[in-house]
């Protein structure tokens, strides 16, 4: 009877060291799975971390570029500091002067437009103080300027024999009207048309073309619309007083001879210099100045 219970007892102590191994390759197979949880939110804050920060680096540099001009060199920095300079030493300078140093501060390959710029003592709220109107400059703007006329009958034969690029009544006015067609730079207009043209304000007005008396535009029946036509063809040129009470205009080109140059810009000063309105009081002209496209704007005397 002893030796039959010493054997159930042996197995007993054999088996009993195989049950803590069981546990073991448990806890050993348990432990990726356990880590796997861990690592997978680690992940998931990555990769939801990295749409979000894509888009603000994106509208970073969108805000960097919008509005903001490259970065100029070296070499053109002291350039534009030197003339900055140099101008401050001039001062306020006369008409023969200022263009001169336009002409010796030339650094571009294109043909620069020469522009005026002038400071008006008005008040553009008033309407008796807006300063607007035409002249004709005797040399032009160094510009082919493309005009069309509206006008009937033998009109339409002079204005094309004075170098009109279009002429016409109906056709012309339904051509803008219906195909929004805008392809010049200047639209003149007879007084006995002015009741149809009127009808293209919401085309032309918005973008400064539509024929006014103001501006000169419209030709009374005692003008010869040639005449008007090889005004403007040859650099009649329009100005007009903006919101801050200035004027500006084009005045020819910078390979204009000086001389050129200069009995242009006098030409239009003494034209805004006689459109003076009656109701202002005190000084008219504040300031002038002379400038290329890209060149500094000179001060100059009026």
């Amino acid at each position: 009877m002893a030796k039959k219970t010493e054997a159930p007892a042996a197995e007993t102590a054999d088996a009993k060291p195989e049950k803590p191994k069981k546990p073991k390759k448990e806890a050993a197979a348990a432990e990726p799975v356990a880590a796997a949880p861990v690592e997978a939110p680690a992940a998931e804050a990555t990769a939801a971390a990295a749409p979000a920060a894509a888009p603000a680096d994106s509208g970073a540099k969108k805000k960097g570029r919008a509005g903001y001009p490259p970065r100029r060199g070296k070499k053109l920095r002291n350039l534009l500091k030197q003339q900055t300079e140099k101008l401050a030493k001039e001062g306020t300078v006369t008409v023969a002067r200022a263009v001169s140093l336009l002409k010796s501060m030339k650094r571009s390959k294109f043909d620069e437009t020469v522009e005026i710029h002038m400071h008006l003592g008005i008040d553009a709220t008033q309407s008796d103080q807006l300063v607007r109107g035409t002249v004709s400059l005797p040399h032009g703007i160094g510009k082919q300027v493309r005009v069309i006329v509206f006008c009937q009958g033998e009109n339409i034969a002079k204005a094309k024999a004075a170098g009109a690029d279009h002429a016409g009544a109906e056709e012309l006015i339904d051509k803008i009207q219906k195909e929004g067609w805008t392809e010049f730079d200047v639209a003149l207009a007879t007084q006995d048309l002015m009741g149809k043209v009127s009808r293209l304000g919401k085309v032309l007005g918005p973008r400064g073309l539509m024929p006014t008396p103001k501006a000169g535009t419209v030709i009374p029946m005692t003008t010869d619309v040639a005449q008007s036509v090889k005004e403007f063809k040859a650099g009649k040129v329009e100005y007009r007083s903006d919101k801050s009470g200035c004027v500006h205009s084009r005045v020819g080109k910078m390979s204009f001879e000086e001389k050129s140059l200069v009995e242009n810009v006098q030409v239009f000063l003494e034209q805004i210099k006689a459109v003076r309105p009656a109701s202002i009081k005190g000084h008219y002209i504040l300031s002038a100045s002379l400038s290329a496209t890209q060149s500094p704007g000179i001060r100059i005397v009026v």
